[in-house]
Formats: C-alpha cells, sequence, structure tokens
C-alpha cells in the first residue's frame, strides 16, 4: 500500500490487519506519520518502508493500494510540482508493480477531477470542469492524469485496476494543520479562535466518515474484475459551510465567532456525489452520520491537542 502511514492509508492499514493480511506500506512520510500506524510496526504480518514512489520499487503483492499524494491544498500548494509527480509517476510504477505481479491495483482518485462542476450531483460520466493552470491544478490534473494511465494500462496491458474517486472524507488522524475545512473548523473551535468562513460561506460539501470511505475501497478491490471504476465513494448528503461551522461551534460548545475571508482560487461551489453506481455495483453506501463521525473527530483531536 502506497501512503499506508498517512490519513486514509492507516485506516486501510488498520482494517487489513485485523482481517490477517499480510501488509507492505510504502510511505516517504511526507504528509503521512510513522505514529498511525505504530500499533503493527512489531507485527510479523506488517512492513514499513520508506520509501518515494516516484522512484520504482520491486516488492511482491497480489493487491496494490495507491493513496499516495497530498490531499490537502496547503501542502499540494506548498510543493506542485512533486504533487504532480506523486501522481504520474507513483501511478506508472505501481501500474508497472502491478503489471509483474498479476496484481490489481486500485488508485485512491478524488472528486477534484470534477472541478468546479456545472452540474449536482456529480456522476461518474461528468467530464469535469477544471482549471488546467490553477493553483490547485497540480492536485486536480494530477489525478486526471492518474487515471488516465490506469485505464490506459488496463486496455494496453490487461492489468486489473479499480479507481475510486473519494468525495471529502474526515476522522480521527486528519492532519491537524492539513487547512481542509473539518480540521480547521475543529480546531479553530477548540482553541476559541474565530472561525474562517472562505466567500459568504453558502458554498457545499459532502462529507463522508472515514470507516464508511474504508470499506467502499476495500469492496471494490474485492469487486468482479469487470468493475474497474470509475466510482464515486461520498457521502451525497449536503452542508453548507456555514451550517458546518455552526454545527461545530455548537458540538464544541466553543465561543467562537465567524470570521469571513475571500474566497481561494478556484474553490469549487458544490461537491455532492452521485452514488447509485457504487450501490448498485458494490452494495455500498455510507453508514455514520454527521453529528456522529464528527463527535468521534472532535473527541480524538482534543485529545492529539491535550485539550
Amino acid at each position: 500500500m502506497a501512503g499506508g502511514a498517512g490519513f486514509l492509508g492507516s485506516h486501510l492499514v488498520d482494517r487489513l490487519m485485523a482481517e490477517k493480511h499480510e501488509v507492505i506500506v510504502i510511505d516517504n512520510l511526507y504528509t503521512g506519520n510513522k505514529r498511525n500506524i505504530q500499533k503493527h510496526l512489531s507485527d510479523p504480518l506488517f512492513e514499513f518502508i520508506r520509501h518515494d514512489i516516484t522512484e520504482p520499487i520491486n516488492i511482491e503483492a497480489d493487491q496494490i493500494y495507491n493513496l499516495a499524494c497530498p490531499a490537502s491544498p496547503v501542502h499540494y500548494q506548498k510543493h506542485p510540482v512533486e504533487t504532480i509527480k506523486t501522481s504520474v509517476l507513483g501511478s506508472i510504477n505501481l501500474l508497472d508493480l502491478a503489471r509483474r505481479n498479476g496484481a490489481t491495483v486500485l488508485q485512491a482518485s478524488t472528486s477534484e477531477v470534477y472541478g468546479d462542476p456545472t452540474v449536482s450531483p456529480q456522476s461518474e460520466l461528468y467530464l469535469g470542469n477544471v482549471n488546467p493552470i490553477g493553483i490547485r491544478a497540480c492536485y486536480d490534473e494530477g489525478k486526471r492524469a492518474s487515471e488516465t494511465l490506469f485505464f490506459d494500462y488496463h486496455r494496453q496491458y490487461g492489468v486489473a485496476i479499480k479507481v475510486a474517486r473519494i468525495f471529502n472524507t474526515y476522522g480521527p488522524r486528519m492532519d491537524l494543520q492539513d487547512g481542509r475545512v473539518v480540521s480547521n473548523f475543529i480546531v479553530q473551535s477548540l482553541q476559541h479562535k474565530d472561525i474562517s468562513i472562505y466567500g459568504d460561506g453558502k458554498q457545499t460539501r459532502s462529507f463522508c466518515y472515514v470507516d464508511d470511505l474504508i470499506d467502499g475501497l476495500m469492496r471494490l478491490m474485492n469487486s468482479e474484475k469487470s468493475v474497474t471504476g470509475p466510482i464515486n465513494l461520498g457521502n451525497p448528503v449536503e452542508f453548507t459551510m456555514l451550517s458546518l461551522a455552526n454545527l461545530i461551534i455548537d458540538m464544541t460548545k466553543s465561543p467562537s465567532l465567524l470570521n469571513y475571508t475571500s474566497l481561494p482560487a478556484d474553490d469549487p461551489k458544490q461537491r455532492r456525489p452521485d452514488i447509485s453506481k457504487a450501490a448498485e455495483l458494490l452494495g455500498w453506501k455510507p453508514k455514520i452520520e454527521l453529528v456522529e463521525g464528527l463527535q468521534k473527530t472532535i473527541n480524538e483531536f482534543s485529545s492529539r491537542m491535550n485539550l
């Protein structure tokens, strides 16, 4: 698994280890952290390799999950060239590895491939509205290019592929400073700081709790070979940024006020998945509602922040 020490990757590691799989994690620890997988380091079924997937690697595996790429604007805009290299070169290296091993390889793609969508909800048939030269393009276009590579390797070489388009996911182990809306709002609320609202706060997102997302990824990986994707994985319930901020303020009993600031460039106005394909082909839909998931996330953030 590439990116296994990160937020999503470490939760996937927990599930795979609980099922007694042999797991090899590859991670350069740019955004991942060894503490996320610390409890597995002494397990004989687990191996950690510090490695950057922009460089080739040769290991044995029958399933390969590619979760290696900075997903936070704070991180990918700081190192845009490295970000797109991770998506493009990393995908090539893992696809070559899958080809050598006869393995199935899953790409953790993103709803960002839809850009600032002009239709809602977004189905997998929607081709997107992306700015290829904007400050987010290193991530958006990198993921679009990785999807191209996956399908070309599948068509040209017969590599068994799975492509998941992940919508906003949140939960324990998110980086406290990753700049994404859920972590921003929780940290600011717990610190009794003003909550930063970009624009008028009426833009929407759909939030999927990490356990639901991991279940979807595993169902996709273990689905019939003909199910290649892309398949949207996310929660179709839509929330405005204002409603999310006020909910977190209430849940943390914080005196935080709202601080309105300018909207970042190319920030999508609306993001909501059509998950009918996941329901039909994987029997999957999210189970954890926002309040329940937020409470678990707030509790874990409070513990890490020693509050």
